[in-house]
C-alpha cells in the first residue's frame, strides 16, 4: 500500500496530509504549538486518533515514543554516530537501513522482511515522502516511524 506524506509548506506548526496513490485523503498528522519536546497526534480523517508521538525532553540524543490508545509500543532512538544517522526501533524490533539523510530507507523486521520503503520525492512543493507499507505492516505505526525519523532529522538540521 503506497501512502504519501506531504507536509503543509506555510504553517507555524508541523502539518502532514497522508493520502493514497489516487491523492484520496487517508491520514492527517499535526503537532501541538508551543509544548517541551516535539508532540504530534496521527487521526483518521474524522479527527479519532490513532497514533500520539511525543519526544523526551532533556535527553541526550533524540529519543521518541509512539503510543496508540494510551500505551507505548514503540521507542525510537537516534544513536551516537558520526557520519550516517542511525536508529534504533524498540518495541516492534524493526531496524533502518538505507541512506536517512537522502530520505530513501526501508524499514526492516527481525525476520529481515521489509515492513515499509520510504523515498522523498524531489522538486515538489514542500516535502513529500512516499511509504511503501508492506502488507500484514499496521500502515498507522510504519507512518509514525516515519515521521519520528523525520522529526529527528528535522531538529538535528535546526
Amino acid at each position: 500500500m503506497k501512502l504519501y506524506i506531504k507536509q503543509k509548506v506555510f504553517s507555524w506548526r508541523d502539518k502532514f496530509s497522508i493520502t493514497d496513490a489516487d491523492g484520496v485523503d487517508q491520514y492527517y498528522c499535526q503537532s501541538e504549538g508551543f509544548s517541551f519536546g516535539k508532540k504530534l497526534h496521527l487521526t483518521d480523517m474524522n479527527g479519532n486518533e490513532l497514533a500520539f508521538i511525543y519526544e523526551r525532553c532533556f535527553s541526550f540524543l533524540p529519543r521518541y515514543y509512539v503510543s496508540q490508545y494510551g500505551e507505548v509500543i514503540a521507542e525510537v532512538v537516534k544513536e551516537f554516530s558520526f557520519f550516517n544517522p542511525k536508529y534504533r526501533i524498540d518495541g516492534l524490533d524493526w531496524r533502518v537501513e538505507g541512506d536517512i539523510f537522502d530520505h530513501d530507507y526501508v524499514l526492516v523486521d527481525q525476520n529481515g522482511l521489509t515492513a515499509a520503503i520510504i523515498r522523498k520525492e524531489w522538486f515538489t512543493w514542500g516535502d513529500v515522502y512516499e511509504v511503501d507499507v508492506a502488507e500484514g505492516t499496521d500502515p498507522v505505526i510504519a507512518l509514525a516511524v516515519v515521521i519520528v525519523i523525520d522529526a529527528a532529522l528535522a531538529s538535528q538540521s535546526n
